[in-house]
């Protein structure tokens, strides 16, 4: 059976940082699945060499590479050891992220610093300095994290949504920059889904209701939903697409007076 090409990613490589658990590891594997040759980063080298073996298994190649994407050098480093391996880079994912639920009154500063430098600081550099590679190949596509945090309000989870707030316009702001470079900048707004990062967050009693009750799929998300909005993004298909935000919630922000539960 036929099928179409657009959304192939044969012969790409894509480069994932925070591409070791959750979100991040599941659009990983769905790169792979469409053919990408695929460099899973995180700070956690076990975890890499995890997710490194399951991409292989699919028959694409993997490096593994550790690196915090708060510090330029490393970041430098896995660039460095990339395009030496692979000669190029043709698609970044910014997945890493940290997230704490405090009343705002409490948050510590440390806190506070932490969560904006990981979320927003971390795309940033990463973005600058893998979009430099990308202007220098004349092409590139990149893909950021953001959330409905970054629209909505997240009662008790502040700095999260201020940093992914931050996000949203960071690509948006980029991806029309960029675009002149056949460089595109988009971004993925995914509403809930479970992952480590926010499993008992998002399953204490009043906060699920909460959910499900703003959710008209009256359900969580499911880690393979969020591969192929990734995977469209990161193709050729998407060439004419840039400085976007694409939600993939389920109808969560687009639920105004909803059914009743």
């Amino acid at each position: 059976m036929a099928c179409y090409k657009g959304l192939s990613l044969d012969g790409k490589k894509a480069l994932v940082f925070g591409g070791t658990s959750g979100l991040g590891k599941s659009i990983a594997i769905g790169f792979a699945e469409s053919g990408a040759d695929v460099v899973p980063v995180s700070r956690r080298a076990e975890e890499v060499a995890k997710t490194a073996a399951d991409i292989r298994a699919l028959g694409c190649q993997a490096l593994e590479l550790t690196a915090d994407v708060t510090r330029r050098d490393q970041i430098q480093h896995v660039i460095d050891v990339m395009r030496k391996e692979f000669g190029r880079i043709d698609i970044l994912l910014n997945a890493a992220g940290v997230t704490k639920r405090m009343p705002s009154l409490e948050v510590p500063e440390e806190d506070w610093n932490r969560i904006l430098n990981v979320n927003l600081n971390g795309t940033w550099n990463t973005c600058q300095l893998i979009g430099r590679v990308m202007k220098e190949q004349k092409y590139g596509r990149i893909i950021n994290i953001a959330s409905i945090g970054g629209f909505l309000s997240l009662h008790e989870a502040t700095a999260y949504a201020v940093s992914k707030g931050g996000v949203v316009m960071l690509t948006r702001n980029l991806g029309n920059e960029w675009i002149k470079y056949n460089i595109t900048v988009n971004a993925l707004a995914p509403g809930v889904f479970e992952t480590p990062l926010n499993t008992q967050l998002i399953n204490e009693p009043n906060r699920k209701a909460s959910i499900m009750a703003h959710t008209p799929a009256r359900r969580f998300g499911n880690l393979e939903e969020i591969k192929g909005a990734a995977i469209f993004l990161a193709s050729d298909s998407a060439s004419f697409v840039t400085a976007e935000i694409i939600a993939v919630d389920g109808g969560f922000m687009a639920q105004g007076i909803g059914e009743s539960a």
